[in-house]
Parts: structure tokens; sequence; C-alpha cells
């Protein structure tokens, strides 16, 4: 945030505090701008910094790229060179000069080519030029390969170098083609058309570094339709790692640089040998230990193998004992249904109806019936007449006719005590034989005990 200018009349600012002022108030008031220009007075320090002045017909600024920015900046400026900075509008305080800072430096028109370079992308792209279900797998081992390159690029000397140290045995076809300037898109793709018309396993498309303006090529729309429209794998090294291309999304692989777009489509031969090795080595103790366990089992088989004639009378002899054990089983049974028949035979017999033994029970049970009858009866008449005795004795007409008279009042109930009478009282007098009726005249209390 910018501090206030205090006022003047009322106090004094230091050169350093009006610098310091002065460079806030650029700061804010200029956002990051790209500013377009010609290259001169220019100095690489030994510190890394660059300082330069951008001028046009009517003016001129100073500018400052610090190390950390021109390390990225990937080529170097010239006096009289075309750029365009991206810049942050500053003031140097203790020299009290205006200048800008540059953030990031690109050739003149760098910025068409692009935007140029960002609708084409979107085009293929929205089109499926790039969908990655499209993209073909490189081959395992290929056995011809086909480069479409410039004769007098680097680029196809460490493409070279390195197939053939890598994988001296395959075969090279180049197609020769320019790889930048006008014309070049439409001569790549003619060359990559050339590629599919030969009996090739993959096709390398590379070129080195450089600016977007030399790299342009690659961003031609033809290139991109020429590489899908490929029968076999094409992979792009164009540039450095930091560099893409249309061609680079197109294609079926894209690799940082040429080098190694060479390593990744050839087998290393040494690793392929010693893995040949390997798996040689390996093949052979598999084998030799099939053919060991193969002749154990061998082994094992012999000592199970008879002669015939020997299996002939192993043979009897199971016959034999097969006999004796039928005949033994038979036996069994025999013996076996026999005694069952045995049992059923005395079941039988014990069953079957005897009537001469059936009358002797039966005259037997009628004695002892008889016999418990008669016993019974004697024992319940021996009761009756002891319960008739005892019955006797309690009869009351029997002491009625030993001269006892029952009394009876009014009530119907028996009189058992004097002194519930009262004279003049009514009351039964029930004898042996007859009643009669009497009147209370005196009620004499019995006498009292000691």
């Amino acid at each position: 945030m910018v501090s206030p200018i205090p006022p003047v009349n009322n106090s004094i600012l230091s050169v350093s505090a009006l610098n310091r002022l002065v460079r806030e108030c650029l700061e804010s008031a200029f956002p990051l701008t790209w500013i377009g220009g010609e290259i001169s007075n220019l100095t690489y320090a030994a510190s890394g910094h660059v300082y330069f002045s951008l001028k046009d017909a009517s003016a001129q600024v100073r500018c400052v790229m610090w190390r950390s920015r021109a390390q990225l900046l990937g080529w170097r400026l010239e006096n009289g060179q075309k750029i365009e900075a991206r810049v942050l509008v500053s003031f140097y305080e203790p020299r009290g000069e205006f200048q800008l800072n540059v953030e990031a430096i690109r050739r003149a028109g760098q910025g068409d080519l692009f935007e140029r370079f960002l609708r084409l992308k979107a085009q293929l792209e929205s089109e499926g030029l790039f969908a990655a279900e499209n993209k073909r797998p490189l081959p395992d081992f290929p056995r011809h390969l086909a480069i479409v390159t410039s004769l007098q690029a680097a680029a196809l000397r460490d493409v070279l170098s390195t197939l053939h140290r890598r994988a001296p045995h395959l075969r090279l076809t180049l197609f020769p083609c320019p790889v930048q300037g006008e014309g070049a898109g439409e001569k790549i793709a003619a060359a990559l058309a050339q590629g599919n018309a030969l009996d090739c396993d993959a096709i390398i498309l590379c070129r080195g570094g450089g600016s977007i303006e030399d790299l342009w090529a690659f961003n031609e729309e033809c290139v991109a339709r020429a590489i899908r429209a490929s029968t076999i794998p094409v992979i792009t090294g164009v540039g450095h790692e930091t560099d893409f291309t249309i061609a680079d999304f197109a294609a079926d692989l894209r690799a940082p640089t040429p080098t190694a777009a060479a390593e990744l489509v050839s087998p290393d031969r040494d690793a392929l040998l010693a893995r040949l090795d390997g798996l040689q080595s390996q093949l052979f103790r598999r084998l030799e230990r099939s053919l060991a366990e193969r002749q154990q089992r061998l082994d094992w088989l012999a000592t199970r193998l008879l002669h015939p004639a020997e299996r002939i009378a192993q043979r009897k002899l199971d016959l034999q004992a097969l006999t004796h054990r039928l005949h033994h089983a038979l036996r069994y049974r025999s013996e076996a249904g026999q005694l069952r028949l045995n049992i059923f035979r005395q079941r039988l017999n014990a069953a079957r109806p005897q009537p001469r033994k059936q009358g002797e029970h039966l005259t037997h049970l009628h004695y002892r019936l008889n016999h418990l009858t008669h016993w019974q009866i004697s024992q319940h008449a021996a009761k009756l007449n002891s319960l008739t005795s005892g019955l006797s004795q309690l009869d009351p007409s029997a002491v009625l006719a030993r001269g006892y008279a029952l009394a009876i009042d009014r009530n119907g109930r028996a009189v058992r005590d004097a002194t519930a009478l009262t004279p003049g009282e009514m009351l039964r007098l029930s004898f042996a034989r007859g009643a009669a009726s009497v009147v209370v005249d005196k009620v004499v209390a019995p006498p009292e005990a000691d």
C-alpha cells in the first residue's frame, strides 16, 4: 500500500524517502505490462543480471532483468533485437532513475504466434485429434524405423548415435525434409506419408531446440493431421523438454528430446541380450528339473511294472481269494437263514393253540375263582355281623325297651338338661311302646359339685 505523501508545509522529506515514495507510487499505479521495442546498450553482468535499454523511434527506457529470470530465458539477447517484455514499472532509489524490471521476454510477434498455437490446439482437440484412446502403443521389438528430419539437423546425429549404441541391429530409413521455414510443414507431412508407404514399425519425427518461430513448422495443422493419418505409431522429439508443439499433442508418444525419442522407441540391445541369457538359463534349469522329475517318475513306475506271467499268477491268487470269500459268504448266509428259520418255527409252535393244556389251565382258574369267592363272602359276612352288633347297641329303641323314656320339647329336640325347662311347659315322652304328653310341674336343679 502506498504511504500517504505528507504535506510539504508540515514536514521536510529526505531524498531517500522521496525516492521510496516515487517507487511505491509507480509500482502500485502500473500492473505487469507487455512493452515492445528494440534492445540497445545491452550488458550481461558478472552477477548474472542483464541490463539494457528498450527503445523505439521516439524514446527509450532503462531495463533490468534479474539473474533468476534471465536463467529461464533459453536464448541470448543481442543489440538490435525486436522483443516484447513483460515488465513492472519501477524506480531505482539509489540513483533516482526510472527503470523497468523485466519478468519475461519473447521475440516480437511471438504473442501472435502463441495465440495461433492456442487456437489451433483448441480446434484440433475439440475434433478429438489428441484423444488418448486413439494413441497407438509403440512396438516392443521394432525391426525397421523411419526417421523424418533434416539432414543438417544436429538432432539427426544424436538420434543415429543413440540408435547405433542401443540397437545396432535396427534397419533405419531416413526421409529428409526441411524442419523450419516457409513450406516446411507441408514437406514434413509429405515425408510422414512416405514413411507410411514402407514396411516400418514406427516413425521418429525430431528436431533440435529453438524459438517458437523456429519450431513453427511442427505447429502446422497439416503436420498434425498427417501424424494422425499415419498407420504406424509416430513418436516426436522436437526441441527441448520445455518445448511443446501441436505435433507433440497429435503424436502417439511425445519425448522431451530427440535423444529421448530414440531411447524410447529402441530396446537396449545389451539389456535384451542380458535378459535373453537370463531366460535361457531359466529355461535350461526348468528343462533339467522337468527331466529329473520325469526320470524319477519313470523309476517309480518301473518298480510297479510286472512281468505278464507274474501279473497272471497274481490275478489267479486274487481269483482264488475271491472264490474263497464267495463260498464263505454263501455258507454264512445259508447258516444265518437256517437259524432264522428255526427261530420262526419255534415262535410258530409257541403261538399254535393247545386245547387240552388250555382246558386244564381253565379248570385251575375256575377252582381258584370259586375258592377266592367263598373266602371273600365269609370275610364280608363276619364283618357284617360285627357291624350289626355294634349298631344294635347304639339303637335308641333298645334303651327305651329297658324302661327309659325320651323327652321331646315343643321344638322337637331331645331334652338333656332339666334347667332348660320351665314349669308349665309341654313335653312329649316317647316309650318303647307308645308316647304321652306331660306338663312340667316343677324343675329340680342338680346339686352343685363340691
